[in-house]
């Protein structure tokens, strides 16, 4: 450890999330920093990972080993819950995500929740909690992230996404009742997760800004949102891809403890709504400066996202999987390097 850091990964990073007082900036990674690259120097690889606990824990834990993020997430893809909804499923391979190829629900009244017995024998879901006790066990001083996609994300694989969003016009009281019924798979998940050793959930649900107005949002999800987070027993990330400024608001009136920002976001102008209300994780574009861009555009990206006050810095989305691991690493340079600027 750098002389001038004194405190934990876990530390910094816990810390860090309610806006507190840190060594340096942490570096985390709420959604999937597995690449290729990792996978070939873990010989971990996908989609064996999604189905095999030890290599899971093997593959995610090399974000902190390999990388040096001060977190360890041992969820890869949207779709791990996916199986319990009765979806079909494509698991990728090496160098793409799974992704469910069925949509089976038409109605609310076919959305079966499960008891806690009946979802860990779910094999993908079985995978993430086994995979966090031994990352728990292995890795007392770094942050473990646990990770749950949020009912609207739920309504997605069941219902597909055009079918979904059709009935918020057409049928809302459907899209209510589904809600109402997903969200408790999205908290049992959640609470199956901390009992086995998860430090905070991430929880991502994708009312994206070109997908769902800001009166969608503050209609169907907010009053969702407020009561989910008393009911899960860890800090909560929320996470929402496009420009989320016109749901800033209703973010921190939903009282998660840290937004995930997608950097489309004007990060100044998402700070000023949300202050030391809702800390913020993020500020790595994916697609260019992480995919295409050198270790020198990562780090000035990193210290722009600083100075704008992030709190955490990360890939703003799960990255692409032949994103270079250099580029990754470079975040975690900057982060030490505006430690020493500051």
């Amino acid at each position: 450890m750098n002389r001038k850091e004194w405190m934990t990964p876990k530390r910094r990073f816990l810390s860090a999330l309610f806006c507190g007082r840190v060594d340096r900036i942490p570096v985390g990674n709420p959604t999937s920093v597995a690449t290729v690259e990792l996978m070939e120097e873990t010989g971990a690889f996908f989609p064996e990972v999604h189905m095999d606990a030890e290599k899971t824990a093997t593959l995610a834990a090399a974000g902190h080993e390999i990388l040096g993020f001060d977190t360890i997430m041992p969820y890869f893809s949207v779709q791990m819950e996916a199986p319990v909804l009765g979806c079909e499923m494509n698991w990728g391979d090496k160098e793409t995500m799974p992704d469910c190829v069925t949509h089976p629900y038409k109605e609310a009244e076919d959305i079966h929740v499960p008891k806690e017995e009946e979802l860990l024998k779910v094999h993908s879901i079985k995978t993430v909690v086994d995979a966090i006790k031994i990352l728990r066990e292995k890795y007392p001083t770094v942050a473990i992230i646990g990770k749950v996609m949020g009912p609207w994300t739920l309504g997605y694989h069941g219902f597909g996404v055009q079918n979904f969003l059709m009935d918020t016009i057409l049928n809302p009281e459907r899209v209510r009742k589904s809600l109402e019924k997903l969200q408790e798979i999205s908290v049992m998940f959640a609470n199956l997760q901390i009992r086995a050793g998860a430090d905070v959930i991430s929880f991502p649900d994708h009312a994206t800004g070109d997908l769902v107005s800001p009166e969608m949002y503050r209609d169907f999800l907010v009053p969702l949102h407020k009561k989910i987070v008393t009911r899960i027993g860890a800090p909560i990330i929320l996470h929402i891809c496009g420009n989320t400024l016109s749901r800033a608001q209703y973010i921190v009136e939903e009282h998660f403890d840290c937004f995930h920002y997608d950097t489309k976001t004007d990060v100044i102008e998402l700070k000023k709504v949300t202050g030391k209300e809702v800390s913020l994780i993020g500020g790595i574009d994916n697609p260019q400066t992480l995919l295409f861009g050198t270790p020198e555009d990562v780090k000035n990206q990193a210290k722009f996202a600083a100075k704008a006050g992030v709190e955490i810095l990360a890939p703003e989305c799960a990255i692409p999987l032949i994103t270079p691991n250099k580029n990754l690493k470079a975040i975690v340079e900057a982060a030490k390097e505006i430690e020493i600027l500051q």
